[in-house]
């Protein structure tokens, strides 16, 4: 069984751009729109040379991030809907030179998405995986 809620995948599925945030070892934090993609369970972001950002650095000195996918379907009325994912980050090599980001999900909330959840607080679902 998956993770996500087949509507979650969906909705996934659809998206073209997420919002990746990361810290430092010190905890500054950075984030950064990217590309995705699902792999199983993971969340999986590359780009160019991904070395070179901030991101990339910051992962290594602390291997966790949350990523953000969501839309405004409408403004009246008002109704975003999106997952945010909350994880272990694995750099990964895929080839030589060319790096992607891995996140495991250990905590997924959504929103606007699975209308028969049970709610953590006001629209928003909560599942903690670990």
């Amino acid at each position: 069984m998956s993770v996500f809620t087949d509507l979650e995948r969906e909705f996934l599925a659809s998206a073209r751009l997420a919002r990746i945030a990361t810290a430092s070892a010190t905890g500054l934090p950075d984030v950064s729109p990217v590309t995705f993609g699902l792999d199983g369970d993971a969340i999986v972001s590359g780009g160019f040379d991904i070395t070179k950002t901030v991101r990339f650095k910051q992962l290594q000195a602390n291997p966790r991030a949350t990523i953000v996918v969501d839309e405004l379907v409408s403004v009246d009325p008002w109704t975003p809907r999106g997952v945010k994912v909350r994880g272990a980050a694995e750099l990964i090599e895929e080839a030589p030179g060319r790096w992607s980001i891995r996140i495991t999900p250990q905590v997924i909330w959504s929103w606007g998405i699975n209308p028969d959840a049970e709610k953590h607080f006001a629209s928003i679902e909560r599942r903690d995986l670990t």
